[in-house]
């Protein structure tokens, strides 16, 4: 799998992320270790997790499986932390809290290291230079090599970066021909600064699989209690057009609409690299299979096109 540079950094992960934020509670650890062992297998490198996946599960079972299925130094770690579902306010990124959690994670995953620690959420409750110090002393310690910010605004992000004694190397934030509205000004602000996009959900919750077209599915995150008013917003007329372009250029190229979704954002300008995540290791090697696939550029203005409207939402 083809390697590359996160923003400015000297930071080098694969352009396919593994996400796991369904580990420990849909994805069992047996399913868990068969997609790590294929992504992996494959040139596969950059793992996403959280310390708030599945209450942690996560990182447990990720953690479980360094050593049994791949070695440490195999894969880089990208973890969060800034999130307190059970603390006094739900966004929580205060020196205390983040120190306290990047224990836990590190913990968690048997470990001495995060290779990309990213703050969860922007939180309007704490100084901004208390946040940015507890990162500071999480590199300077050793526990951290990078660090980098998830679901910040674009004038969030700008403000983290300007304000930082050190750099900001990623930007993780939902990006897909469903949603593209980050192009409007956080790509733009994340490439001033030198940072790299991770793109979360690149195939807009699981929609422009085509899997919802006709039906759902029994056995879909739509189905599920845990996702189903997540996918729920793309379900809707509005993003229609462009489900059925997606599987329109899919059987013109003779692949899966999965593919063609994600080749599109893997693509895209400041994109380092799409985070897929799978219940099973069969799904997972079907969004593998896209390492191949590279968007004809009559294809690519074709589905720019149909989206664009969704640049304002």
């Amino acid at each position: 799998m083809e390697m590359r540079r996160v923003g400015t950094s000297g930071l080098w992960v694969s352009r396919l992320a593994l996400g796991t934020m369904t580990w420990g509670r849909d994805t069992d650890a047996d399913d868990a270790g068969a997609q790590l062992k294929a992504f992996v297998n494959v040139g596969g490198a950059l793992v996403d997790t959280a310390d708030v996946y599945t209450d942690g599960l996560s990182e447990s079972v990720l953690g479980g499986l360094l050593a049994t299925v791949v070695e440490r130094d195999e894969l880089t770690i990208a973890t969060k932390a800034g999130i307190d579902p059970a603390g006094t306010r739900r966004r929580n990124t205060s020196r205390g809290h983040l120190l306290s959690a990047l224990d836990a994670s590190l913990q968690r995953l048997g470990t001495d290291y995060i290779d990309l620690w990213q703050l969860h959420a922007w939180d309007e409750h704490t100084p901004l230079e208390e946040t940015l110090s507890a990162l500071e002393i999480a590199v300077r310690s050793g526990r951290v090599r990078y660090v980098g910010v998830s679901n910040f605004a674009a004038w969030q992000l700008a403000t983290a970066a300007s304000r930082s004694n050190f750099a900001l190397v990623s930007s993780q934030v939902e990006y897909s021909l469903l949603a593209r509205a980050v192009e409007k000004d956080l790509t733009p602000a994340a490439e001033f600064h030198g940072m790299g996009v991770l793109a979360w959900s690149p195939l807009g919750r699981g929609v422009l699989t085509g899997k919802y077209r006709s039906s759902t599915p029994p056995d879909s995150r739509a189905a599920s209690p845990h996702f189903q008013s997540f996918v729920g917003r793309y379900l809707d007329d509005s993003h229609t057009r462009v489900v059925d372009a997606v599987a329109t250029a899919a059987d013109g190229l003779g692949v899966s609409p999965l593919a063609v979704a994600l080749a599109w954002v893997r693509d895209r300008p400041g994109v380092v690299a799409p985070i897929v995540g799978a219940r099973t290791s069969g799904q997972l090697m079907a969004s593998l299979q896209s390492e191949d696939l590279t968007l004809p550029s009559e294809i690519r203005a074709a589905l720019d096109d149909v989206s664009a409207v969704l640049l304002a939402h």
